[in-house]
């Protein structure tokens, strides 16, 4: 059966226009800016050279791809092109405003849907939240978030050492906890970059004037603000 999860971004605050109760915020997908579609295009040109390959980070997906190749899947080529480009690969680690990295799991069985796994991508420093790609036997691939470290569950369930935070075997509870929030991969890079750069400019953490891209950002939430 396929799981149609709830949609929702979980991002920290845009200063006054997008408020946040604490570090993290879920906010509803549909209540987001619409991204320019033509820009994702999977060479992640908004970020500018790519630079060289990284040889080991090739080696390391190449073996992560052999392990879901065994499952019948396949990592989606541009989180290949972002995680061994050079100049790609550490972007959203450097602007992330909560201190998030890039942290990549082994493939994870989805607790929700046969066939489905999860790979752990990029993680906050404390895991208040993780984000995941989500494979599935179709070949669609989307990004999710949670508050559970699946890899993490996994091991503790099969351990007498740890104990897990979740019931791995209950459905409907694994299904709350996982949450889609982009189509793609370049989909979340794209719109973490923007959000994040355009915290620290509304904060008042960053003397760079506010770019096009920026600027259409926030004129969405401050339409919203007028609105009400």
């Amino acid at each position: 059966m396929t799981v149609d999860f709830r949609a929702a971004w979980c991002a920290t605050d845009l200063g006054d226009h997008r408020p946040c109760r604490c570090t993290y915020e879920r906010y509803p997908y549909d209540s987001l800016p619409v991204l320019d579609a033509s820009r994702l295009t999977g060479a992640f040109q908004w970020l500018g050279d790519p630079g060289g390959t990284v040889q080991d980070q090739v080696e390391k997906l190449h073996e992560l791809d052999l392990r879901l190749a065994a499952e019948g899947l396949s990592l989606p080529q541009d989180f290949v092109t972002f995680c061994t480009s050079s100049n790609l690969r550490g972007s959203l680690d450097s602007v992330s405003v909560t201190g998030c990295w890039i942290s990549l799991s082994a493939p994870l069985p989805s607790p929700v849907e046969t066939g489905a796994f999860l790979v752990r991508f990029f993680r906050d420093q404390q895991d208040c939240v993780l984000w995941y790609l989500y494979l599935r036997p179709s070949g669609e691939v989307f990004v999710v978030n949670s508050s559970l470290d699946y890899e993490f569950e996994y091991e503790a369930r099969d351990s007498d050492d740890y104990q897990p935070e979740s019931d791995l075997d209950d459905p409907v509870a694994q299904e709350a906890e996982i949450l889609w929030c982009a189509p793609s991969f370049e989909h979340f890079a794209y719109r973490f970059w923007l959000e994040n750069r355009l915290w620290r400019a509304v904060n008042g953490r960053s003397d760079e004037p506010l770019d096009a891209e920026l600027k259409e950002y926030l004129d969405h939430y401050r339409a919203v603000q007028r609105q009400v």
